[in-house]
């Protein structure tokens, strides 16, 4: 009798002689893949032996798709993804009925022959020949299982996966030889174990833990008889005897597979009569895959993370490394994600803004300090079920992570970046300019980063009314939302000064493209960006002049149990400390009593700016207390923009809507719950120089009412500042509208 190794089989050299000579002899191949034998054993013997010295001889067992866990900060899952719904398990977590029962159908002498059963194959080829045709196959489970992996390494490319399944010769011949290879290196309790996690259940369960989840809702360790018996019984064919479809086929199967195992001494037959006779009992658990399923509405953070994954080199140099890690799952990755400020951020969103309107609400948290996304709620569900109105748009971020192509013009909560290049230029807060409520700037008096002028012909602008002219100072503009003192300041500071400190602030477009230093437009938030990007703009504020870029991810750790290496924030200094503490004061006048102060809260310091684009198309409020930043925009999230006048938005009727009146109140709403009354930071208090009005001073042609300038600049009949040839009147040609409104 031929020398057997522990656990049954013959050695390596033993199979393959053997393989080798019952190939020759019979055409065993055929049988293998339950093909008829006649008339080709032939080409079958010669095609073997060459094929079989040409494999390579290392096979390449890739590790096995799972579920990737994604978890909010404090340890609560959001979601679980996968490619496939999986999770490995030791065979010591597998129930002995599961192990017995897969056996018995699929191989029964699993434990006494090697990798090729010799006496399945000649049995197999024989009832081929009765038959005349594909009667039966002989795979061993060990072949069966080496199928499974070129099956899984294929994944979801259907050439690939075709490839694994073809029924050639080749093939056939690849999987004895690497099935050898397996037995030798394994063992069979490996390869047992191994197989029950790789093979398919049906309703998308792959290996035995799912699949006892999936119709049981139990693990895989505490199956039952008759249950364990189901599930063996799937295998063959998962689809015609999915219980969940056809009860009655499932039943046949189950009877036939515990049949086996008492006839193979597995159970007594008084054991397979009791659960025969035990009716199916599922207890079916739905797949909850994907963002669809994420809690606390955030679908759409989860999606972030998800393309934070698939985008950034951390995870893969190439789209393809990336892809694949995300695709093998089995990550557990542990995520910035605040609950309470998710669901404050979620309520908020969707209190004002109903998913059926036809605008739609973003709101999204960064902490100051760290750049951590806390929150990222929506008024319309994420999803794909536009009926429902559910989307997968995400508001709050760029194109490449899954927002709008552009994102959205900023309006006037721009101004505040503008003043900080002011400030870092050494313009005093108190700088005052006077001006009708109506202006006209020659482009000419606008330089781009290279010196040059951004082009010929007037920028013609107005302030939201007729009343706002005169003489303002930084913070009196920035209260009332000044649009013509923002021009001049722009003009005084430099365009490209004002880009600059956008572009150290992490204000982007939308669609990656660079902030362009040709359009003084700017200023008034002409330029598109997201809400992201202006809540990590305005956490800088709050976090004294340095700028963190925000991050999603805290920690990632793969199946294994390894840590991965995660993209961490990276902050760095936009402006000095005394420039963001005067920002801070002068936006706190906002929200006390500028433009703001629908929004603003009582309990504790808070800052904030509004804005409105041209034809109310967009709005926002973007305001932070010293821990947290929000942004909330309001707009048309497809289509054409949506002027919002004389508009019903949540149920309330708006003649116009503003900064303030709208985004301001869901900012309140998102703050309130995301804050704690335990923490109440201060800013750190700074004196803010205010414009004085000086004695009239007629030989300098002032009007009495014109606001004095205290930076030692010469005073003039324009508040402060020499203005060029031509500044008021002229012709249009200017660059294109910004935002024009609180």
């Amino acid at each position: 009798m031929p020398k057997k190794r522990s656990g049954g089989g013959l050695t390596t050299t033993q199979q393959a002689a053997k393989f080798l000579g019952v190939a020759a002899l019979s055409g065993v191949v055929l049988a293998g893949i339950a093909l008829p034998a006649a008339g080709a054993l032939g080409l079958a013997a010669k095609g073997t032996v060459e094929g079989f010295d040409e494999i390579p001889s290392n096979l390449k067992t890739p590790p096995l798709s799972q579920r990737t866990t994604i978890l909010d900060s404090e340890g609560g899952a959001i979601a679980t993804v996968y490619s496939r719904d999986r999770t490995v398990v030791p065979l010591k977590e597998m129930s002995p009925y599961m192990q017995d029962a897969i056996i018995a159908i699929e191989d029964s002498r699993f434990y006494e022959h090697g990798a090729v059963d010799l006496k399945g194959i000649l049995r197999a080829m024989n009832r081929n020949v009765q038959a005349g045709g594909a009667a039966q196959g002989a795979s061993t489970l060990t072949q069966q299982y080496v199928k499974n992996v070129f099956v899984e390494e294929a994944g979801d490319d259907p050439d690939k996966v075709a490839a694994a399944t073809q029924q050639t010769l080749g093939r056939k011949v690849r999987e004895l030889k690497y099935a050898i290879q397996v037995e030798e290196e394994l063992g069979k309790k490996k390869i047992l174990e191994n197989y029950l996690n790789i093979t398919f259940f049906g309703q998308q369960a792959y290996g035995v833990e799912a699949a006892s989840q999936r119709y049981f809702s139990k693990h895989a360790k505490d199956l039952k008889l008759e249950e364990a018996a189901l599930l063996a019984g799937l295998v063959q064919s998962p689809s015609r005897y999915d219980p969940v479809n056809d009860t009655e086929e499932a039943t046949k199967r189950r009877n036939i597979v515990l049949q086996r195992m008492a006839a193979v001494g597995d159970i007594s037959q008084a054991e397979a009569d009791k659960a025969v006779a035990a009716p199916i009992a599922l207890k079916v658990k739905k797949p909850q895959n994907g963002c669809i399923t994420a809690v606390s509405g955030s679908g759409f953070f989860c999606d972030y993370v998800r393309k934070t994954i698939l985008t950034d080199p951390a995870f893969g140099k190439t789209e393809e490394e990336r892809s694949k890690l995300w695709n093998l799952g089995g990550l557990t990755i542990k995520t910035t994600l605040s609950p309470r400020a998710q669901k404050a951020a979620n309520e908020a969103a969707t209190s004002r803004v109903y998913k059926d309107d036809k605008v739609a609400a973003s709101v999204v948290q960064v902490q100051p300090g760290t750049g951590k996304i806390l929150s990222m709620g929506q008024s319309r569900p994420y999803g794909l079920d536009q009926k429902q109105h559910e989307t997968v748009l995400n508001l709050a971020v760029s194109s490449r992570m899954g927002g709008s192509t552009y994102g959205f013009q900023v309006g006037s909560t721009f101004k505040p970046i503008t003043a900080a290049a002011a400030l870092e230029k050494g313009i005093s807060p108190a700088q005052s300019f006077s001006s009708d409520w109506k202006i006209s700037v020659p482009m000419s008096s606008f330089r781009d980063c290279s010196g040059a002028p951004t082009g010929g012909g007037t920028w013609d602008l107005q302030n939201e009314m007729e009343s706002e002219k005169g003489a303002y100072d930084m913070t009196g503009a920035l209260g009332k939302s000044i649009n013509t003192y923002f021009a001049k300041l722009e003009q005084k500071a430099g365009l490209c000064e004002t880009v600059t400190m956008a572009k150290k602030l992490g204000y982007e477009r939308g669609d990656g493209e660079p902030v362009s230093d040709k359009h003084p437009s700017i200023t008034l938030g002409g330029t598109e960006s997201t809400p992201l990007a202006m809540a990590a703009a305005y956490a800088a504020f709050a976090n004294r002049g340095t700028y963190c870029t925000p991050v999603a991810v805290e920690s990632i750790t793969d199946a294994n149990g390894d840590k991965l290496k995660v993209p961490r924030s990276a902050c760095s200094r936009a402006m000095s400390e005394p420039t963001a503490d005067t920002i801070n004061q002068m936006l706190k006048g906002v929200v006390e009593d500028g433009t703001g102060t629908l929004a603003g809260l009582t309990d504790r310091d808070n800052a904030g700016k509004t804005g409105t684009t041209n034809e109310r198309v967009d709005a926002w409020f973007v305001g932070y207390t010293p821990n947290l930043s929000t942004a909330v925009w309001v707009g048309a999230d497809v289509g054409k923009k949506v002027p919002m006048y004389d508009i019903n938005i949540g149920g309330q009727y708006y003649e116009k809507v503003c900064g303030g009146c709208l985004p301001g109140p869901i900012w309140k709403t998102a703050m309130t719950g995301a804050l704690t009354a335990s923490e109440t930071p201060s800013f750190n208090p700074i004196s803010v120089p205010r414009a004085k009005e000086k004695e009239e001073e007629k030989d300098e042609g002032r009007d009495e009412d014109n606001g004095g300038d205290n930076d030692g600049s010469d005073g003039d009949a324009n508040g402060g500042i020499t203005l060029p040839p031509g500044f008021i009147g002229g012709s249009d040609g200017g660059p294109r509208g910004g935002g024009n409104g609180p």
